[in-house]
This record gives C-alpha cells, sequence and structure tokens, in this order.
C-alpha cells in the first residue's frame, strides 16, 4: 500500500517525491526530472560542516567535561608545592632533592603529551582519554601508599603521574579544535583552563566513559562492536537531538596518516608562540615553585596557611582563564568585523565569515595578539614587585594581591597564544599543544630546579628581576610574530592549497 501511494506521488508530482521521499527511486520518475531540469542533478550536494555536529548547548557541556578532565595536568602539579617542606621532613630528603621530584615530573609533563596527543588525533579522544585516566588514578593509589623509606618510588610514581594528568590539556585542546568555530574559540578556550578549580580523577573518568561523545569525525562512524563500545558513550545524551539532522550519508572522511608533531617545530611562526608560552609558563612555575618555601622563611607559616596562600595565585589563574576568553572573543569579532568591512567593498572577493582563519589577507595575527605587549608589560610589573615585596618583609597582602595579578596575566597570555596556535593548525590541535607542553615544561622545570640555588645566590630580589627579564624577553617575539607571522601563515596555505 505504501509502495502504491509512492508511486502515485512521483506519477503525478515529481518535484515533491523528490524532495520528500529521497529514498523511493522510480525510473521513470527520474529519466522525465532528468529532462525537465538536466541542472538539478549535477548540482553538488552542500558541504558538510562537521562544527555544526553538536548544538551550541551540547558544545557547552562537551567543554565543561573536558574542563573538568583538563584540571588534573595542574592539579596534580600544584597540589604538591605547599606539601614541599613536609615532604622533606617526611622522606628525610633536602628541598633541593624534592624539587628533583618536581622536575621530573614535569620533564614527563612535556614528553607524553607528543605521544597521547597524537595518538588521539588518530584514533580519537575518548579511548585515549580513558587510558591517561585511568594511569593517573592508579598512580594517585600508588602515591598515597608510598612509604618514607622509599624516595625513588615517590620518583617513579610521580613521573607515571604526570604521563597519565599531563596529556589532558593536549587531548581538550583537541576536542576545542575539532567543535568549535573560529568565532567560539577563545571563549571555550578560556573556560576549559578553569579546569584546575575542581575534580576528582575517577569520577572524571565515569563522566568520560558515560557521556563524553567522540568528537574525532574520522573515527565515529566505525561499525564494529568493539569499536561501538570504545566510541560510543554509554548514556548518548549530547548529539542526540541531532541524530535525524544530519544528512543521511555524512562524506567519507579519510583516515589522517599518524603525523610527527615535532615537524610542527618547523613552522617558524609556530615556534615564536611556543617560544613565547614557554617564557611566560617559566615566570609562573618560578613564582609558584617558591611559595612555599618563601612564606615559610619570610612570615612563618605553617602548612595549613601556606596553603591558603595558593588561592590567591589559583583566584588570578580563573579570573584570567574566564575573563580573557570573553576578551580574545571580543576583540576577534572586532578585527573580524573590520575586514568584512573592508572587503565588502571589493566584490570579486567571496569570503566565507565562517573560515576567516583560512583566508591569508584576514590580520589573524593581530586578532588574536593584538593587545597581547601590554598583558606582559604589566607582567613583568607586577613579578618585580612581588620579589621586592618579599625581600622587603612587606605586608603579607602586598604579595598576595600581586599573586592574582600574576596568575591572571599568566593565563591570559598562555591562553592568548595557545587558541592562535590551534587556529594555525587546526587539524593538529592536540598534537601543536602536545608540542607546546613540551616547551614550557622542559623550561619550567629547568627552572624550578635551580631557583633555589638563585635564591641563595642573589636574593629574593634580584631573583625575580631576573624572572622580570625573562618576562620581558616575550615581547620581542610577539612582536616578530604580529611582522612576520601573516606573511609565513600566507605561504603554509598557498602551498597546502596546491597540495
Amino acid at each position: 500500500m505504501t509502495a502504491m501511494t509512492h508511486e502515485h506521488q512521483n506519477t503525478s508530482n515529481p518535484p515533491q517525491a523528490r524532495s520528500n521521499s529521497p529514498t523511493v527511486k522510480n525510473e521513470n520518475t527520474s529519466s522525465s526530472s532528468h529532462e525537465t531540469n538536466p541542472k538539478a542533478e549535477d548540482k553538488p550536494p552542500p558541504a558538510f560542516d562537521d562544527k555544526q555536529i553538536f548544538s551550541k548547548k551540547e558544545k557547552w557541556l562537551i567543554i565543561c567535561m573536558i574542563a573538568f578532565f583538563g584540571l588534573f595536568s595542574p592539579f596534580t602539579a600544584n597540589i604538591y608545592f605547599p606539601a614541599i617542606p613536609i615532604l622533606t621532613e617526611v622522606f628525610h630528603k633536602s628541598t633541593e632533592l624534592i624539587n628533583l621530584t618536581v622536575t621530573m615530573y614535569m620533564i614527563l609533563q612535556g614528553i607524553a603529551p607528543m605521544v597521547w596527543g597524537t595518538l588521539s588525533d588518530n584514533l580519537g579522544r575518548r579511548p585515549v582519554t580513558a587510558a591517561c585516566l585511568l594511569i593517573l588514578a592508579l598512580s594517585c593509589v600508588g602515591l598515597a601508599l608510598t612509604p618514607p623509606s622509599a624516595y625513588w618510588l615517590l620518583m617513579v610514581l610521580r613521573c607515571l603521574q604526570a604521563a597519565g594528568s599531563a596529556s589532558t590539556i593536549a587531548i581538550g585542546a583537541g576536542v576545542i579544535s575539532d567543535i568549535s568555530t573560529p568565532e567560539e574559540r577563545g571563549g571555550f578556550f578560556g573556560f576549559f583552563t578553569l579546569g584546575p578549580m575542581a575534580g576528582a580523577s575517577s569520577l572524571c573518568l565515569v563522566v568520560i566513559i558515560l557521556i563524553m561523545p567522540e568528537t574525532l569525525l574520522s573515527v565515529r562512524h566505525k561499525k564494529a562492536r568493539v569499536a561501538k563500545i570504545i566510541y560510543t558513550p554509554l548514556v548518548p545524551v549530547v548529539g542526540r537531538r541531532k541524530k535525524n539532522a544530519l544528512p543521511e550519508e555524512i562524506p567519507e572522511v579519510p583516515k589522517k596518516p599518524f603525523q610527527n608533531p615535532l615537524k610542527l617545530f618547523g613552522k617558524p611562526d609556530i615556534v615564536l608562540l611556543l617560544l613565547t608560552n614557554a617564557l611566560i609558563c617559566a615566570v609562573f612555575y618560578g613564582v609558584l615553585a617558591s611559595i612555599s618555601t618563601l612564606f615559610d622563611q619570610t612570615y612563618g607559616l605553617d602548612a595549613t596557611r601556606i596553603g591558603l596562600c595558593f588561592l590567591a595565585m589559583g583566584g588570578g589563574m580563573a579570573i584570567g582563564s574566564s575573563a580573557n576568553g570573553k576578551l580574545m572573543d571580543k576583540w576577534y569579532e572586532l578585527e573580524k568585523k573590520r575586514f568584512l568591512e573592508k572587503v565588502s567593498n571589493e566584490p570579486e572577493k567571496q569570503i566565507d565569515p565562517k573560515t576567516l582563519t583560512k583566508v591569508p589577507e584576514f590580520p589573524l595575527e593581530r586578532a588574536r595578539l593584538g593587545f597581547m605587549p601590554l598583558l606582559i608589560v604589566l607582567l613583568a610589573a607586577a613579578t618585580a614587585g612581588y620579589g621586592w615585596a618579599i625581600e622587603k618583609h612587606a605586608n603579607i597582602a602586598g604579595p598576595l594581591i600581586l599573586q592574582i595579578i600574576i596568575g591572571y596575566l599568566c593565563m591570559s597570555v598562555m591562553n592568548g597564544t595557545s587558541t592562535i596556535m590551534i587556529d594555525l593548525v587546526p587539524r593538529q590541535g592536540s598534537a601543536v599543544t602536545a608540542c607546546n607542553n613540551l616547551v614550557r615544561c622542559l623550561l619550567s622545570a629547568a627552572l624550578v630546579s635551580v631557583i633555589e640555588l638563585i635564591f641563595d645566590a642573589i636574593g629574593v630580589g634580584w631573583t625575580y628581576i631576573v624572572l622580570t627579564g625573562t618576562t620581558l624577553l616575550s615581547l620581542p617575539i610577539i612582536f616578530l610574530e604580529l611582522k612576520f607571522g601573516p606573511r609565513i601563515r600566507k605561504n603554509r596555505l598557498a602551498s597546502e592549497t596546491k597540495t
């Protein structure tokens, strides 16, 4: 009966049948419609936009999940710092040897994302995320049971903890790259870096397995039973609403070959951004790693009160993550508006606002980094003031307020440079973030390993003058990026178009 109905519709009104019943085929109908409108058959299907698979609310839910997931890299690193004086007593080791565990952690924190980030770019985000959290959860249990006589075990488990937790930032950046448009990316990345403010790894593992959808398009449609278990959430609340809104046949996405993330070091504009991020991150960890020692020696605080002092830095980071994300989006929209108004007078140029990051003429570097020089100068001033406030035994409120400012500015600069790196290589979001982690963690690890020696050699005030100089080193690098970055990006886009 249904077939007869469709046949009648096809005979009486072929165009309507073609639009309402795409799955029903009729030889006579197709031939007559082809004769009537030959161009209709040759019209290419609309381009498939994988950024629109998830609705705005669903994107924010995914961002909340990966922000929760992303807390573990800085959380497992930073929670260690207030306990350094206690660990020296419990393990009967010097501060330098306990700081060595921090150094080893940061080295693994830089290396591990190079592996996990590349795997997530090719195998998918969900399985790699679950594997990282499993390693992290087991290492945390091991650290809780480490006896005071086993310093070597503390070192090994801290390395494993770094291997499990450090990749959260790289994978989270990959997810943001998967689902966000350039207009959304700054705000999403800012919210994502709020992760250090809450959470627990085992609970997060459950959330990832139950709810988090796979965002890497090339692996979403695997049909095997095992693949469905790995890539499909047990509670599919995200993406369910649009299940029938997607085209019946999603275009085949070619499987990406494994890409060596180290090749990104051959891109000059990426290297400049990596250096900027690394210098600012080194200053950040230089301040963070010395809080427990300096506030113990200068103000005579116990471990509990020293732990509370870290809230100032954390509060500044939280403000920097959220506020700067919105600022980046507004700055981007302003540059976008100016550019579109400029090209509107040139009708020969057809510009799609959704793909501006791929338009060579668009001032992407200025849109992302335009206000960075000001932030860097303010950070240098705050760093110098912080060091001399402690050197002169100023009221404790002064250093704590400066900690808030330093946390805000460091987070703002690091988020800005991280966002533009994803803009420049959107298909390698996890890989470029892994490279970012490698450079900044190695430089930060080197600084943390020697900062106590620098304090002893030249004093606290002059040590922070050195950190101020380190901050200012990033200023000419930003100007180099603003000057030469557009030309480098234009050449890269031209070569990609040819290939």
